[in-house]
């Protein structure tokens, strides 16, 4: 709790802020673009090609945990299928807004007033719908589900961000703001206690130490606290979106500061629990959303209405993200291979970036992202303070206080450095040891060794760049 307090004022606001400032004062160029602007040539490729493997990994990732959020059970009873459903609904609610605001010139206020109630009610509608479209669903496996949702941020990568990601943004905003305003209200006034131990060690199973807080905690628990994703979402893309550069300071910093107060009530959602509950043997969108669920029942919503909502709820926070990232990754790859002006680069280098997750989805058993989920959680981290560092060099070179940013890129970059250590010790021991190595292992270790050498190149050009006058 305190990590995602403190974490989000100090660290997280600050990198998201700055990040977002520094696009726009570079006529919302990308990091990448500000890195070889303020560093060197040789910082922008390698840090290309560190933001494009963190990508398909976030990619990865969430593609199997919506897959799962579509084939999920409680209590015997599949709530997937209706989630899918809605979810399926949700985003054809985005498209169509998206024309109306763009080709029909309609006002937003006035699409909102009409598409709000529309997602409540699709919510609603999806787990009503008849028994053999929700059949249907329900034959989906999550291998399919995973096809399927690539396929889907495939088209999500290659057309207009008028036409749904950000008209879907803006709905799944709203959501998101009802979640948290009801939520709360059950939480702080539902007389909820809290029952799960402050401080544990007992449970704390990790690739990379057994019972150490730090550095763990500040890997384990990102996006509420801090998350080097926010900075490559805020340069290049948000940046192009700013009515004025005022805005960057509501809009960067506050909404992390909205994104930790969504880390709160979601750490809310497993505190009510009492250790060794059986809730906690299920996987986190069940133990989310049956807290959520709960909190809702103060205001009245019956558990079967409000479950399936609060899933809602939990797919669109991660397939937002995931569309979100597989467009970004497309833009990186572009810029890696010099195909920016290509409309062919566009599909090319979606198709590209979308092979890599298909196939490490299909030939891997079920939850397979949870073999790397620990270098996931470093490389985010370490993305993070890498931008930072950017950031910080940029402040310095052209004169700006610069104390603010070099602060939290110090700590992230000794906490992520310190994970990649822990991670690379048992894959090199099991190399000298002449031990079998286990898949996790074998990847963190590999992976980790990668990343470390990045980072200390990246920090290396750094130095060096600050010694090179600011090219203007």
């Amino acid at each position: 709790l305190l990590w995602i307090v403190l974490g989000a004022i100090f660290i997280g606001g600050v990198h998201d802020f700055t990040s977002l400032v520094a696009s726009v004062r570079h006529k919302a160029a990308s990091i990448g673009e500000i890195v070889k602007r303020d560093m060197s040539r040789t910082s922008h490729v390698l840090f290309l090609i560190f933001v494009w493997f963190a990508l398909i990994y976030v990619i990865i990732a969430f593609t199997d945990i919506t897959a799962h959020t579509f084939k999920t059970v409680m209590q015997e009873m599949a709530f997937g299928p209706g989630v899918a459903a809605s979810s399926i609904l949700y985003l054809l609610l985005g498209g169509l807004m998206g024309i109306l605001l763009s080709k029909f010139k309609v006002k937003l206020w006035i699409a909102t007033v009409i598409f709000l109630p529309l997602v409540l009610f699709v919510v609603w509608l999806g787990p009503h719908l008849p028994a053999s479209i929700l059949n249907l669903l329900s034959s989906i496996s999550v291998k399919q589900w995973d096809v399927l949702l690539l396929i889907y941020c495939f088209i999500a990568s290659v057309i207009p961000v008028w036409l749904l990601l950000q008209p879907r943004g803006y709905l799944g905003g709203w959501l998101l703001y009802l979640v948290v305003i009801i939520g709360l209200i059950g939480a702080l006034f539902g007389g909820f206690k809290i029952e799960y131990p402050a401080f544990n060690t007992v449970e704390l199973k990790s690739l990379v130490n057994a019972k150490l807080i730090f550095p763990i905690l500040f890997i384990t628990v990102a996006c509420g606290a801090c998350s080097g994703f926010h900075g490559i979402v805020s340069s290049g893309t948000t940046s192009k979106q700013l009515a004025k550069e005022s805005d960057a300071r509501i809009i960067g910093y506050g909404t992390m500061l909205m994104e930790g107060l969504v880390a709160v009530l979601a750490l809310a959602t497993l505190m009510r629990l009492p250790q060794g509950a059986e809730t906690l043997k299920s996987d986190p969108n069940i133990v989310y959303a049956d807290g959520l669920a709960r909190y809702l029942g103060l205001v009245g919503v019956s558990f079967n209405v409000a479950f399936p909502f609060a899933l809602l709820a939990f797919s669109t926070f991660v397939y937002d993200t995931l569309d979100v990232c597989a467009r970004l990754a497309r833009y990186i790859f572009q810029e890696l291979v010099g195909w920016q002006k290509s409309k062919t680069g566009i599909f090319f280098s979606s198709i590209v970036t979308l092979l890599l997750p298909l196939l490490f989805l299909i030939f891997t058993k079920e939850k397979g992202y949870l073999v790397a989920w620990s270098i996931f959680g470093t490389s985010n981290q370490l993305l993070a303070s890498l931008i930072l560092l950017a950031i910080s060099v940029w402040l310095i070179k052209t004169g700006k206080k610069a104390m603010y940013a070099i602060l939290p890129m110090v700590f992230m970059l000794v906490m992520t450095l310190w994970s990649l250590v822990l991670q690379i010790l048992p894959f090199l021991k099991s190399l000298t040891t002449g031990v079998a190595v286990k898949p996790d292992t074998l990847i963190s270790g590999i992976c980790g060794i990668i990343l470390f050498i990045l980072s200390i190149l990246l920090v290396f050009e750094a130095v060096k760049g600050l010694a090179v006058k600011r090219k203007v």
